[in-house]
């Protein structure tokens, strides 16, 4: 029992494609085709696309060589199909770890900032704390000043 969670379609070179498909399996579908023929229920669609209009007069060792190069196609285009998602995978995986170690780095710049928050609050106090000191010795300056004249 297949399950699949998104049937939007997607043509690739005039190849319809299912995507994010979940539990399929390509073994378990020819199987259950293979049950079906051999109780003798057709498809239900027998206007399909799988034989051209003259397939339909081929002999039947002829469908099933017709077939199994179809199969064949379909084996390499799903191959094919599999190296590119595990590319997209490994650039996925590649994708997360620069994440992760950019949100590390942001972390690490933030706690930073915080730091040198906190020195310049102190380092302002330390100032106008020294700035009034100036002014009381500036004050005491010109008093004695004028006590000297």
């Amino acid at each position: 029992s297949s399950k699949i969670r998104n049937v939007e379609v997607q043509s690739a070179d005039g190849v319809a494609v299912l995507e994010d498909c979940v539990g399929f399996s390509l073994a378990k579908t020819i199987s259950k085709v293979e049950e079906r023929l051999k109780k003798g229920v057709l498809p239900d669609c027998q206007d399909d696309d799988i034989f051209p209009r003259v397939g339909h007069e081929m002999g039947a060792e002829a469908q099933i060589r017709f077939l199994k190069a179809k199969l064949r196609v379909m084996q390499e285009d799903l191959a094919n199909i599999v190296f590119e998602c595990g590319k997209k995978d490994d650039e996925n995986q590649n994708l997360g770890t620069r994440l992760k170690d950019t949100e590390e780095e942001n972390s690490r710049l933030q706690r930073t900032i915080s730091l040198q928050q906190s020195q310049i609050e102190k380092y302002k106090m330390l100032s106008q704390e020294a700035n009034k000191k100036t002014e009381g010795l500036q004050q005491e300056v010109t008093a004695l000043e004028k006590v000297l004249q």
